[in-house]
């Protein structure tokens, strides 16, 4: 038994994400954590074992969902909830323990993809052998097509941000760089751009004096001198105060691509607000209620197809209200840019 494993509070801190689902936080985790725990402490099982166990678990959810009789798909709708239980076990376990790789990562990914489809498969094909209508063969289909635009849309929006923040930065990055060469000066820089200097200044040397001052050399210093006489000014009140102003670090430049959203939608923070507080994610239909919709509420209750379809109209709603986020956070990009590029112009001026 290990003995380095932290009391269940420090495993829900460790192991329990920020946001999630609210169907993952109100349903999955009071169970999952514990298990973790458990696993972690009295076993040696690993993520990746976890990740199989949930994938063989699907397959059997969806052997029971192909008999199409009632009893066979609540057993199905039981089987498929304790796999995704594991589904969620595996990535925690793989952050209490350190045991996490990309190649689990990559494995849970797959797997789940599998499972959606397979079981979606067996579900719609055994109720069009229980009931004969084709709508299910439709069916079987959106449910497949919607799972994987809803991957390909969370994965390209993903890129496109992660896109933003880099062009971001490096025009940060490069009017960073601009202000600093514009405030550094080389001396034999100024004294080509000024040859009379230059003369003058050898002259002084020769004769042991003070070295020629340039223009703009004269004035840096003049600038400088008043600095020190304000800041000893400052610091005959408190000499600790003028430390720490001197030791204070510059406050980092805040960047919001959500403004016009949050202009827009004003009630949503309030309600977001709400949410996080409970460690739930906004985005209240993702693809964990979109499946728990499908392959457990609709045969729970012998349902499957007004579930599904409602469950898949209501991922829609939200995959589109997504896609307008990202819409406004493009707009709030491009005129983020168009400010860089006003102050480049104007610190050329």
């Amino acid at each position: 038994m290990r003995r380095d494993i932290p009391p269940l509070a420090e495993v829900r801190r460790i192991t329990e994400k920020k946001r999630d689902a609210w169907w993952t936080v109100l349903l999955v985790d009071p169970v999952a954590t514990p298990l973790v725990r458990f696993t972690a402490m009295r076993t040696n099982i690993t993520p990746n074992q976890i990740t199989w166990g949930a994938f063989l678990l699907g397959l059997g959810s969806a052997a029971c969902f192909a008999f199409g009789d009632w009893q066979w798909l609540v057993l199905g709708a039981v089987v498929y909830h304790f796999s995704f239980v594991l589904d969620c076990m595996d990535g925690k376990v793989a952050r209490l323990t350190g045991q996490g790789s990309v190649f689990g990562a990559w494995l849970d990914f797959v797997f789940d993809r599998i499972r959606v489809m397979v079981c979606g498969v067996a579900l719609m094909g055994g109720q069009y052998e229980r009931t004969g209508e084709t709508s299910y063969i439709w069916l079987a289909l959106a449910v497949v097509g919607l799972d994987t635009l809803r991957y390909i849309n969370s994965l390209e929006i993903f890129k496109i941000r992660h896109t933003m923040r880099k062009q971001i930065k490096t025009r940060m990055r490069a009017a960073r760089r601009a202000r600093n060469e514009a405030e550094l000066a080389f001396m034999e820089d100024l004294l080509r751009d000024n040859p009379q200097a230059d003369i003058e200044q050898d002259l002084q040397r020769a004769r042991g004096e003070a070295p020629y001052a340039l223009p703009a050399q004269a004035g840096a210093g003049a600038e400088a001198e008043a600095e020190a006489e304000a800041g000893a000014g400052a610091g005959a009140g408190s000499e600790g105060e003028g430390e720490a102003s001197t030791a204070a670090a510059p406050k980092a430049q805040v960047i919001d691509l959500h403004q016009e959203f949050r202009r827009k939608f004003p009630l949503y923070l309030r309600a977001r607000s709400f949410l996080l507080r409970h460690r739930i994610r906004a985005h209240l239909v993702s693809g964990i209620e979109f499946q728990m919709g499908v392959f457990m509420i609709g045969p729970l209750f012998d349902a499957v197809m007004p579930a599904t379809i409602v469950s898949g109209a209501l991922l829609l709603v939200f995959e589109l209200a997504i896609i307008y986020k990202l819409l406004l956070s493009t707009r709030d990009f491009t005129r983020t840019i168009d400010s860089f590029e006003e102050e480049r112009v104007s610190a050329t001026v």
